[in-house]
């Protein structure tokens, strides 16, 4: 496998992102300027200039036509995807970690940290509503006794929404109650990714605890781990093969004294089932901060501690591969 380099980050990426048809691959990263690529070749198609701080994550729309960015900056941008024109500002009094599109792209889910005495909330707002008008919901997290939220994701029919934590707790809050209905400590370190599978039904966490989780979504009961032996930044689920792509490595402020061979800065493949690794594939000299795998499952994308998004086309060798069970 031969990577396709996109280099159009000066610092470290934080998320990266494909659309729903998987033509565009949108990546944002510590230096403020989003970005957003055609994942054919890796042509950059352009940015999303505004921010005045480190964008901690995206999201793009079903059809692709706004782009959600939540900036240290404490503002949570919309933008129009096409054109790069802003549409709406959502200022927060603290810097803003977790954004999400609705799975019918008319709401976004955002989130603020909890520092300089201000709590964390979560936000949800209709994107189709004047900005002036202010959320149309919103959960004061640390009142209810949690942690700061580290990133979330909508669940199915947009009944709900799963949060990830800081002390690794995984909550789930109903949309038209607005309060938590489920709560579990399956880590015992920071979750630092959500993703769910393609048809909602599952979601895998990873976490600073060296190990990925895989939950169903409507119950967070708890159905497979994959276990490494540095922290997992990222991780994601094949939509065409029962596998799934772990990324992390050794943090990066211990990377001075680290060669990349004991760093274990490889993207990861365990199978979804059987819990075992059987590949890696090497790159990246620094940890993998994120993952995403391409919607038709032939290739995926990481993005990494060393400002690199690394597009991957899978061989026939990997496409033929199956274990018969």
């Amino acid at each position: 496998m031969k990577p396709i380099l996109l280099q159009a980050h000066e610092r470290s990426l934080t998320k990266i992102r494909y659309n729903r048809e998987g033509d565009l691959l949108f990546s944002s990263g510590k230096d403020k300027i989003p970005s957003v690529w055609y994942s054919i070749n890796g042509e950059r198609l352009g940015s999303y200039n505004g921010h005045n701080g480190t964008v901690w994550t995206l999201d793009v729309n079903w059809d692709s036509t706004s782009l959600v960015t939540a900036s240290a900056d404490s503002t949570v941008r919309l933008w129009d995807v096409q054109t790069g024109r802003e549409r709406n500002v959502y200022q927060l009094d603290t810097p803003c970690r977790v954004c999400a599109f609705s799975y019918d792209g008319n709401r976004i889910l955002y989130t603020n940290d909890d520092v300089m005495g201000k709590p964390c909330e979560m936000y949800l707002t209709d994107i189709r509503a004047s900005p002036n008008e202010g959320p149309s919901a919103r959960i004061n997290i640390s009142q209810k006794g949690l942690r700061k939220a580290t990133s979330g994701l909508w669940g199915t029919l947009d009944e709900f929404i799963v949060t990830g934590h800081d002390n690794g707790e995984l909550v789930q809050w109903d949309i038209k109650a607005m309060d938590e209905v489920r709560k579990e400590k399956p880590h015992s370190a920071q979750i630092m990714d959500l993703q769910a599978n393609k048809d909602l039904t599952f979601l895998i966490s990873s976490s600073k605890d060296c190990t990925a989780k895989l939950f169903d979504i409507e119950t967070l009961e708890h159905v497979k781990t994959y276990t490494t032996e540095r922290p997992v930044n990222s991780a994601a689920i094949s939509p065409l093969k029962d596998h799934v792509i772990l990324g992390g490595g050794q943090e990066a402020i211990e990377v001075t004294q680290t060669s990349v061979q004991t760093g274990k800065f490889e993207a990861r493949f365990f199978h979804l089932i059987f819990e075992e690794e059987f590949a890696r594939v090497k790159g990246h000299f620094g940890p993998i901060n994120t993952i995403a795998i391409h919607p038709d499952g032939k290739s995926y994308a990481s993005g990494g501690e060393d400002g690199l998004v690394r597009i991957h086309y899978f061989d026939n060798d990997y496409l033929d591969y199956d274990i018969a069970y």
